[in-house]
C-alpha cells in the first residue's frame, strides 16, 4: 500500500499551496476529502458485499449437509421401522394370525371383541362450554366516573373543536 509519512504530506501541501493558490486551497481540499470519503465507502460497500456472499455461500454448504444428514436418518429409520415390522408380522403369522387388516375382511372378519377397542375414540374431545354472557365489553382497570373527574380523555378531537369547547360563551372570534 501506497506510504505517506508526515514528510510526504507536508510536501504535497506545499506544492498545492504554490500551484492553486491560498483563495481556492480549502475548496479544493473539501473536494477531495468528499471524494477519499466516497471511494472508503465504496470498498466498504464492496468488502461487505464480498463477505456477504461467502457466509452465503457457507451457509448453502451447511445446508446442503444439513439436508443430507436428515435423509440419511430418514433412511436408517425408515430402514429400522421396516424390519421391526417385518419382524413383528412374521411372529404375529407364525403364532397362527393374520398380518394385516386385508387378511382380516378376506377371512370373514374379526369378532367385535377384538376390533372393539379399534372404533373407540383414542381421545375425548373437550366439552363445549358457552362464553361469559359480557365476553365482549372490556374490562378496564379505571372506573369511567374517575376518568373524567381526572380530565383523561377518552373521545378524540381535533385541536379546532378543543379550542371551540373550551372557549368562554360570550368570546367570539
Amino acid at each position: 500500500m501506497i506510504d505517506f509519512g508526515f514528510d510526504k504530506l507536508a510536501m504535497i501541501g506545499a506544492v498545492a499551496l504554490i500551484v492553486i493558490g491560498p483563495e481556492k486551497l480549502p475548496k479544493v481540499a473539501r473536494t477531495l476529502g468528499h471524494l477519499v470519503g466516497k471511494a472508503q465507502r465504496y470498498v466498504s460497500d464492496v468488502k461487505a458485499e464480498v463477505n456477504r456472499s461467502i457466509e452465503l455461500e457457507e451457509l448453502q454448504k451447511m445446508k446442503t449437509q444439513f439436508e443430507q444428514a436428515a435423509k440419511d436418518v430418514e433412511s436408517t429409520v425408515n430402514q429400522e421401522v421396516n424390519q421391526a415390522s417385518g419382524e413383528l408380522n412374521s411372529t404375529w403369522q407364525a403364532m397362527g394370525a393374520p398380518a394385516t387388516g386385508s387378511d382380516t375382511a378376506a377371512s370373514g372378519g374379526a369378532s367385535a371383541a377384538d376390533t372393539d377397542w379399534a372404533r373407540q375414540p383414542l381421545i375425548t374431545p373437550p366439552s363445549y362450554t358457552r362464553p361469559r354472557k359480557n365476553w365482549r365489553v372490556k374490562r378496564s382497570a379505571m372506573p369511567n366516573w374517575y376518568k373524567q373527574q381526572q380530565g383523561v380523555r377518552h373521545r378524540v378531537q381535533s385541536g379546532a373543536a378543543r379550542v371551540a369547547r373550551h372557549r368562554p360563551k360570550g368570546v367570539s372570534r
